[in-house]
C-alpha cells in the first residue's frame, strides 16, 4: 500500500503505524492522513473519517487492471514440491471458503476486529475472487506495471523475479 501511496502522491513524509491502529492516529491528531487497508476502507466514515483519495480507485482507471494487493511467498531453498503443496493447499482453502461462504465468514468474523457480518462479508467479496486462487495474465500483467511503475519512478532497483505458483 505504501508503495502505491509514493506511486501517485509522490514521497510524502511517512509514519509507521500497525493498519488497525490508523484510524485512530487521525482521530487523535497523531497522522493528518492515513493510508487505510483492509475493512477500514469500508468503515472509514462510521468513525467520522472522510475519504480524501481512493488508490484502488485511480489504479483502476489508469491502468484498467486489478490492484495487486498482497501476495504469499515461499523461500526458493524450499524447493518446487513443498512450493507446490503449499501452494495447493492455500487454493483448496480458498476454493472451499468459495463454496462455503457463510461457514468461512463466521470463522473470519473472529479476526474482524468487532466489525458486524455484513461489513465482513462486504469486505471480504471484494477481495476474494479468481485472482485469489490464481494469478492468471491479468494479475500478473497488474504485478508487473507496478513494479515497472515503481521501478521507473526510482522507488525500487529492480523489478523482481515473478514466480507464481
Amino acid at each position: 500500500a505504501a508503495l502505491l501511496l509514493r506511486l501517485y502522491v509522490g514521497d510524502p513524509p511517512l509514519i509507521e503505524v500497525a493498519f488497525d491502529k490508523i484510524p485512530t492516529a487521525v482521530l487523535e491528531g497523531q497522522a493528518d492522513v492515513g493510508l487505510l487497508i483492509h475493512e477500514g476502507q469500508i468503515t472509514h466514515a462510521r468513525m467520522g473519517l472522510v475519504k480524501v483519495l481512493d488508490l484502488g480507485e485511480v489504479w483502476a482507471r489508469e491502468t484498467g487492471l486489478p490492484l495487486p494487493l498482497g501476495v504469499n511467498v515461499m523461500r526458493r531453498d524450499l524447493g518446487e514440491d513443498v512450493h507446490r503443496r503449499l501452494s495447493q493447499g492455500l487454493r483448496d482453502s480458498i476454493a472451499w471458503a468459495q463454496r462455503n461462504v457463510d461457514e468461512a465468514l463466521e470463522y473470519a468474523m473472529r479476526y474482524g476486529r468487532g466489525i458486524d457480518k455484513e461489513t465482513c462479508r462486504r469486505f471480504v467479496l471484494m477481495y476474494v475472487n479468481d485472482l485469489t486462487l490464481t494469478l492468471g495474465s491479468e494479475g500478473r500483467a497488474a504485478v508487473e506495471r507496478l513494479f515497472g511503475e515503481a521501478q521507473r519512478k526510482g522507488l525500487i532497483s529492480e523489478v523482481p523475479p515473478i514466480d507464481p505458483i
